[in-house]
């Protein structure tokens, strides 16, 4: 036996000498250790036992989405709408490689107007510089207001093509194509209008709906320099009672600037009183006094509007800017009347000192 020494039990070793929940031990009477446990001490650390490395710095690196296969990766662009889809062009060198494929622009466009399913449009599309995605890029986002091409410097326009998309809580309800000649004498010198939806027409019975879940996209586009802008603010602006038939007018608007100008672009769609039913659907182009423009000054601006920038923005954006216009317009509007009434005031005025004039002359001839 070792020999050892008692020792009173409050003399203890420190805890980091003893295993969790052991009885306090006894001290040995030298603090050396024994050869033996100095000898399985040496084997002990002359062991070496396999641990796992640390893991490098490309280690650690987390896995990227450009990891997944391109097959994947274009099954979920599809899924994506437009901007979103535009921005992940921007992420990084291989998804602008994936989300500039042709089909999907071309998916996304149909998805978006199923107009476009029309034979002559299947046909222009692909011929736009860089097929459907051009073409989104000049419908989908909103018109800028202040066009850099002033009214009739623009290209002339020989030809319209109007895609027209009427949809009702999200699900469309009415779609056509309207194709317009404008060179001919009478569209240039009558008031400009184009109708995609006519009282008499047989496809104009569409099913009961609420004029305020209209959703609308007019998009004109130019076949000879393949551009391409949408008209419509997409929601109502107002939403307005006729006065003599009680039908509703619902209004779509969009505020161009041409020439120092200001312009609207408006598309009225009338719903019947009882029924509901989409009875009418036409565009004009007003100025600030409400009046609707004729054919050729137009077709200047819709040049204009063509050939100018494009702007994404909300459509509470688009229903300020309609707003501040129909405020211009009411303005402008209530001079009008002031100058007429003095007009008015001055013309009477002038007529009873005419009239009283000639009396004095007959009471003292």
């Amino acid at each position: 036996m070792f020999p050892f020494q008692d020792i009173p039990t409050d003399k203890k070793l420190p805890s980091k000498c003893r295993l969790p929940g052991s009885p306090p031990p006894f001290l040995y009477k030298s603090d050396r250790p024994s050869p033996s446990l100095r000898l399985k001490g040496e084997i002990f650390n002359s062991i070496s036992i396999p641990m796992a490395p640390e893991p490098t710095a490309a280690g650690r690196e987390a896995t990227t989405i450009e990891d997944l296969h391109d097959d994947i990766l274009t099954r979920a662009l599809g899924l994506l709408d437009g901007p979103a889809l535009a921005a992940s062009s921007c992420a990084t060198a291989h998804l602008r490689s994936l989300s500039t494929q042709p089909h999907l622009w071309r998916d996304l466009c149909f998805s978006t107007w199923p107009s476009l399913r029309h034979p002559r449009l299947l046909h222009l599309l692909p011929s736009f510089p860089h097929s459907h995605h051009s073409f989104f890029s000049d419908a989908h986002p909103f018109p800028f207001p202040r066009a850099s091409i002033a009214a009739g410097e623009g290209r002339r326009l020989t030809e319209l093509i109007s895609a027209v998309d009427l949809c009702h809580d999200g699900a469309p309800i009415f779609s056509r194509v309207v194709e317009t000649e404008t060179t001919t004498p009478w569209f240039q010198g009558a008031p400009f209008r184009i109708d995609a939806i006519e009282r008499k027409d047989p496809a104009a019975a569409t099913p009961t709906i609420s004029p305020a879940e209209l959703t609308l996209s007019w998009v004109v586009i130019d076949p000879v320099g393949l551009r391409a802008v949408n008209l419509s603010s997409r929601r109502p602006v107002a939403v307005d009672r006729h006065w003599y038939t009680a039908e509703t007018l619902v209004r779509f608007a969009t505020v161009l600037e041409a020439g120092g100008s200001v312009y609207s672009a408006a598309v009225v769609v009338t719903c019947g009183e009882e029924t509901g039913h989409v009875r009418e659907a036409s565009l004009t182009v007003e100025n600030l006094d409400g009046a609707c423009l004729n054919g050729r000054v137009s077709l200047g601006i819709l040049g204009a509007t063509l050939e100018g920038e494009r702007r994404r923005e909300t459509e509470g954006e688009t229903m300020e800017r309609y707003e501040e216009f129909s405020k211009a317009r009411r303005r402008r509007k209530e001079r009008t009347v002031r100058r007429e009434r003095m007009l008015d005031m001055l013309c009477t005025g002038l007529g009873v000192s005419v009239f009283l004039s000639f009396l004095l002359m007959m009471a003292f001839r």
